[in-house]
């Protein structure tokens, strides 16, 4: 179980490490310390330097996938850019755009946020202090509402449909 656990570490380690000399290449500033810090079930913590990783070599031939994540039947972070169509709770609709870049806009009030890919889903916070998150369920992709104060573990104050109307960066 460990070295299936080291090897998805490796691999975001690697799309990391791969944002961040993208971001570099480009002229500009790379974003955070340039560590990353992994934390095993059992607590115990290390801390890679993502600028010392030359590449991640996988024994027995495993193959890397795009999804970053461990979870069967995870979904790549391409899957969740673009304008996504989503319930307000409350029988209304709204969108949500998530971009390459990890940005996003809601055109409920106009709000800027940041988003994230977390373990197979969307995780977006929003200047505002909310929290929306695109996740699939049973085969279908659910927008989860949390408001400011709450966690993604939380229990959400709304589950509605999610739609991506725009496959791709917007």
């Amino acid at each position: 179980m460990r070295k299936f656990v080291v090897a998805a570490v490796a691999c975001v380690m690697l799309a990391g490490a791969a944002g961040l000399g993208m971001a570099q290449g480009r002229g500009g500033k790379a974003g955070g310390s340039g560590q990353i810090v992994v934390v095993f079930k059992d607590g115990h913590r290390q801390t890679f330097n993502m600028l010392d990783i030359a590449r991640i070599e996988f024994p027995g031939g495993s193959a890397m996938t795009d999804t970053g994540s461990t979870s069967p039947g995870a979904l790549p972070r391409g899957h969740f850019l673009g304008k996504w169509e989503v319930g307000d709770g409350n029988g209304g609709k709204f969108t949500i755009t998530l971009n390459d870049d990890g940005s996003a806009w809601r055109s409920l009030q106009r709000v800027r946020g940041h988003w994230a890919y977390v373990n197979g889903e969307a995780r977006v916070t929003w200047d505002d202090g909310a929290q929306d998150c695109i996740r699939r369920v049973d085969g279908q992709d659910k927008k989860f509402a949390y408001q400011a104060g709450k966690r993604f573990t939380d229990e959400p104050d709304n589950v509605t449909e999610a739609r991506n109307t725009s496959r791709g960066p917007v």
